[in-house]
């Protein structure tokens, strides 16, 4: 089995529909290089990353980077 199939196999486990899980698994993998060569990281940890935000998504959770800044001291309006 390729990478692509596992991880195909993976976003349809996940929930998504056969055509959104093959389409889905190409991006990531996709992505995963890009950040790879980005960040200057080896292209698994770049896919681990990538697949624990998908997890997380899918679980309904906002990692924290992706968390709007909270307001220091609250609303000074007044």
């Amino acid at each position: 089995m390729t990478e692509l199939e596992q991880l195909t196999a993976l976003c349809a486990r996940l929930g998504a529909e056969p055509a959104q899980a093959a389409t889905m698994a190409a991006q990531l993998l996709k992505r995963a290089e890009q950040l790879a060569a980005d960040r200057q990281i080896p292209r698994t940890e770049a896919l681990a990353y990538l697949l624990n935000l998908v997890v997380q998504g899918r679980n309904g959770e906002v990692p924290p980077a992706f968390r709007p800044p909270s307001p220091e001291g609250g609303d000074k309006r007044g």
